[in-house]
């Protein structure tokens, strides 16, 4: 493989050289900027081997490097050759400051505006004004140089139902050209899939873990839609089912679509569009408007049917994690330490026996003793997976894709009998879980208002965490939904009813454990005996937090009751589907801890 990416990196320096450019920047993204992307449009991956979710490389004519944050130290080191790139930070040290130090003043850069937002270009183009000459490029050389790129997954869209989304097309679209009014827009591009997805009613498969189709919309405030898609993807059923008003393009008609936008006032939001789109609206005398994505808030906050969904597709998946726990105990009990693959292909086959999950929501971290240090650790992504270490622990944090809801939960289990290091700074993890689970709050609160509620515990013992307390979940969407975030980096968005956040902190010591404990937390209001209503959490995820791992010293009895309360409701939910040893094990699992 070293052998193939070197020569792959000597083929764009040779597209370099002829185009009279002295680097190419490579993201990982693609035209849609979404967090995860499809095998064909992996370029990152087959410039530099490199399997990660995130990160950049920029190739010079005499020097290349790859860039990636915390997560992908390790494995970025197997996967791409050193003596090809230098290894960097992608936030120590970001790919332009490299670029500024690596090359002489005035040198140009080559930059494909379909992988980059607006918002970066423009801030890039006004940084680097100075040193370096970005070039947009309109053919990307990988697309030329890729001989054997797979070919998209183009799957036909499924149309969802009232029953599933609570809310038709039509109500959706008219509530969403309200919006544009509003701002004095004519039109606005949504280019984030899962927007589309959600404001047409449809899904796909388009993407491994989420479940939308690759396409483009223009919406405008006549409530119409232009929608960029091959028809034949679409069953004869679609226009009944969105209502009138949505044309149907090929995909190859969207820059004649942005063109026809001349001369009017377009929303489009900087930071999820790209910045190509932009460009094409702006040489055409659209006048645009900086502003989120409309259809973000509308879809956050959940609907009635949404929400019921959520509540019964946790309590399905909160079947399949029990079975798979129960089964996890009975082989350690048995001697069997199975390894971090098995473990996860286990759970998947479990999850499966329900005939609605239709994929994993994430890939599963599945992760045995030091490895659970590594908050995004990937067993596939080493070269052989571990097994179970006796007196540590197990973290597992995995989700499910149900027509009827997302589902995102991390236990962390005991293997043997863990030290009272783990016992202790699980329990103080399992504290702030608590104080998060249970706050209060008035109305227009933000995520990172609350997210010290998460932290005091462990900051009262000298520990942290170094990711974001909780992300939005979108309904049978994605896992990793905006705006709505828990997260000591300032988020603006307050929190409404019906949006849907994860709660999970964690703490991780490097080679020796981790932990996260994570449910999904559904915002509602709240009636009190003063003068306003406040907001709150309600739990959704069902299944057991491993008791065992709990320092009794340490909690409160209020802790101690909302622990009880939750195990005793994931028992009366989950029982009516377990029998035998799972039964038994769930009695167990959720039996009330007393001091």
């Amino acid at each position: 493989m070293q052998a193939v990416i070197s020569q792959r990196v000597e083929q764009i320096r040779q597209w370099l050289a002829d185009s009279q450019l002295d680097a190419l920047l490579i993201p990982h993204e693609d035209e849609y900027l979404g967090e995860y992307i499809p095998a064909h449009n992996e370029r990152l991956q087959w410039a530099t081997g490199f399997t990660g979710s995130a990160g950049m490389a920029v190739i010079t004519r005499d020097k290349a490097a790859v860039f990636v944050d915390g997560r992908y130290v390790v494995q970025v080191r197997k996967q791409v050759p050193g003596d090809v790139f230098e290894y960097r930070h992608l936030i120590d040290e970001p790919p332009m400051q490299w670029a500024q130090e690596n090359l002489a003043t005035g040198s140009r850069v080559a930059v494909d505006p379909r992988l980059h937002s607006g918002a970066w270009l423009d801030q890039m183009t006004e940084t680097l004004a100075d040193s370096l000459a970005l070039v947009c490029i309109t053919a990307n050389p990988i697309d030329t140089l890729w001989h054997d790129r797979p070919a998209a997954t183009l799957s036909n869209a499924k149309l969802m139902s009232l029953d599933f989304v609570g809310k038709s097309s039509t109500d959706k679209r008219h509530e969403i050209a309200a919006v544009l009014t509003k701002q004095k827009a004519e039109a606005a591009l949504l280019t984030q899939i899962d927007s589309i997805a959600w404001l047409l009613n449809i899904r796909g498969s388009d993407i491994p873990c989420l479940p939308v189709l690759l396409s483009t919309a223009i919406i405008h405030a006549d409530e119409s839609v232009d929608f960029y898609i091959d028809p034949a993807r679409l069953p004869a059923e679609f226009a009944a089912h969105v209502g009138e008003g949505v044309r149907i393009h090929q995909p190859e008609a969207l820059e004649a679509g942005l063109q026809a936008l001349g001369g009017k006032d377009v929303l489009i939001d900087p930071a999820t569009s790209n910045a190509w789109a932009s460009q094409v609206l702006s040489v055409a005398g659209a006048r645009l408007i900086a502003a989120a994505d409309p259809c973000l808030l509308p879809k956050a906050a959940k609907n009635p049917t949404e929400i019921a969904g959520m509540k019964a597709s946790h309590i399905r998946d909160g079947v399949a994690i029990s079975k798979f726990l129960a089964w996890v105990d009975s082989q350690v009990a048995a001697g069997n330490l199975l390894d971090e693959g098995t473990l996860s292909d286990k759970l998947w086959q479990i999850r499966s026996l329900d005939p609605s999950c239709t994929d994993v929501s994430f890939d599963t971290i599945s992760a045995a003793g030091g490895n659970a240090a590594m908050c995004h650790y990937n067993h596939l992504n080493q070269p052989e997976p571990s097994v179970l270490e006796m007196d540590n622990v197990y973290l597992v944090d995995s989700g499910g894709q149900y027509p009827d809801g997302t589902t995102d939960i991390t236990r962390t289990i005991a293997i043997g009998q863990p030290g009272d290091d783990v016992k202790k700074t699980f329990t103080l993890v399992l504290k702030g879980h608590i104080a998060l689970a249970s706050a209060r709050f008035a109305k227009g609160t933000n995520g990172s208002q609350l997210d010290a509620l998460a932290r005091q515990h462990l900051w009262a013992h000298g520990f942290d965490f170094d990711h974001g307390t909780g992300h939005g979940v979108g309904h049978f969407l994605s896992v990793h939904e905006g705006p709505q975030r828990i997260s000591k980096v300032y988020n603006p968005t307050a929190l409404q009813p019906g949006m849907v956040l994860s709660n999970e902190p964690g703490y991780y010591r490097a080679d020796a454990f981790g932990i996260r404990i994570e449910n999904l937390e559904l915002v509602v209001e709240i009636e009190t005996q003063g003068d306003m209503t406040v907001l709150g959490f309600e739990s959704l995820t069902r299944a057991p937090i491993d008791r065992r791992l709990v320092d009794l010293s340490l909690m409160t009895d209020t802790e101690l009751a909302w622990l009880n309360n939750y195990h005793q409701t994931v028992f009366d939910v989950i029982r009516p589907s377990l029998e035998g040893d799972d039964l038994t094990w769930l009695q167990q699992a959720t039996a009330p801890l007393t001091r």
